[in-house]
């Protein structure tokens, strides 16, 4: 996948029954132009036109990097 990231967020919600904890996540393919980004990277993304089959967004900005 030529210029494309794979983008995980994660969101975190109370079980509507036992309120513990629980973590919920989807993964978005996202258009990277430059192909600047790598694993790890904490990016911003934006919902955009149609791309490809499966690419409905792209990457903004870098937020931040890890060490």
């Amino acid at each position: 996948m030529e210029k494309t990231v794979v983008v995980s967020v994660e969101r975190r919600l109370a079980h509507p029954l036992y309120g513990k904890q629980v973590s919920r996540g989807k993964r978005y393919q996202a258009h990277d132009e430059e192909n600047e980004y790598r694993v790890g990277d904490v990016v911003r993304i934006e919902e955009t036109r149609p791309l490809s089959r499966l690419k409905r967004w792209r990457v903004l900005e870098l937020v931040q990097r890890p060490e």
